[in-house]
């Protein structure tokens, strides 16, 4: 079995670990399966090739501070979780910078930047209400994902591998369970279908370093 493979098998495998420590409350499974899952989409760029690369190692580096976010998420102290917010932050960043590296088609951008746009000013009218004291990062943090997303669907609208818009629009459309477990209505729901569209967004996004070498 090769490295991706097993970096593959690992985040399945510990995602339905930390999915029954979510469900049964146990802090134990939820602390060890946690990280592992998120090593495994690690794994899985290296063994992908992601040191071979640019684009490779610059996605490499949003996985790894991703992992460094959903770390600090297993704690429910205001610290960690805005420790966690710039982490993921910053890991968008970077798939701005790879995602933007490669050809981007302008019309596809400017469609995706609408749909995007409207989509955001929702979810922010939904939320805004509730995060009185972290309007200013939780709206920079909106801001970096409605970019990461727009260059990645003009990334793919320009011919780069279907891997890279399908796995940011997971990621983005994941961080909702988030925001509505943290400032809204908390409970298992939220990380039922969240965390598997996370997770799974992180590997389709790792994915792209072997369909990006390759193109």
């Amino acid at each position: 079995m090769s490295l991706a493979h097993i970096g593959q098998t690992m985040t399945v495998v510990f995602l339905a670990a930390l999915l029954y420590g979510e469900w049964r409350g146990n802090d134990t499974v939820r602390g060890i399966a946690k990280p592992l899952a998120s090593l495994g989409f690690i794994l899985t760029a290296f063994g992908l090739g992601a040191l071979d690369s640019t684009y490779g190692s610059i996605v490499l580096l949003g996985l790894v501070l991703g992992a460094i976010g959903d770390v600090c998420l297993l704690s429910h102290a205001k610290a960690l979780f805005m420790a966690g917010l710039v982490s993921f932050l910053l890991g968008h960043v970077a798939y701005v910078f790879a995602f933007g590296s490669l050809p981007l088609d302008p019309t596809w951008g400017l469609a995706a930047t609408a749909i995007t746009g409207v989509f955001l000013i929702a979810i922010g009218r939904w939320v805004w209400p509730h995060v009185a004291e972290l309007r200013i990062p939780v709206a920079a943090y909106m801001a970096v994902i409605g970019t990461m997303t727009v260059v990645a669907i003009a990334a793919g609208g320009a011919g780069a591998s279907w891997t890279i818009p399908v796995g940011a629009v997971m990621f983005t459309v994941s961080d909702i369970a988030v925001v509505r477990d943290r400032f809204i209505v908390p409970g298992f729901d939220n990380r039922l279908w969240g965390l598997p569209l996370y997770y799974f967004g992180q590997l389709v996004i790792a994915q792209s370093i072997a369909s990006t070498a390759a193109a």
